[in-house]
């Protein structure tokens, strides 16, 4: 079945869990990093599934290897953070576990879906 939408990637549908978890995990972060390290959370975290949006949009394979390359450096990014909020002592390795699951097979799918597209697009050159 052709891919008719952004929405039917699996690994978008995975960002978007990904996104939600954020969502939830930046709520029991401090009032202090409200305007900090929450807000770069959630702005990473809505990347990865808007970057894979936008570049599917795209209609050339090329931009949207470009665009998935993005989304995978928001993903690292958003590892970061994650690790960091353990490290800070505000949130613990248990309450941060789903969100580095999800972000890890994020990163897998992201990492498969490129290797894919630049098979298929030396194909066609």
């Amino acid at each position: 079945m052709p891919l008719r939408s952004f929405r039917d990637l699996i690994v978008w549908q995975k960002a978007m869990l990904l996104a939600r978890e954020i969502y939830q995990l930046v709520k029991m972060l401090p009032v202090e990093e409200r305007y900090a390290l929450s807000d770069q959370m959630r702005r990473a975290a809505v990347s990865v599934p808007s970057n894979i949006a936008e570049g599917q949009a795209r209609n050339s394979t090329k931009e949207f290897i470009q665009f998935l390359h993005i989304a995978k450096g928001s993903n690292a990014e958003l590892m970061t953070q994650l690790l960091l909020c353990v490290d800070f002592e505000y949130l613990t390795d248990e309450q941060i576990h789903h969100a580095k699951q999800l972000s890890y097979k994020v990163g897998q799918l992201l990492s498969a879906l490129i290797r894919s597209l630049r098979i298929k697009h030396e194909q066609i050159e």
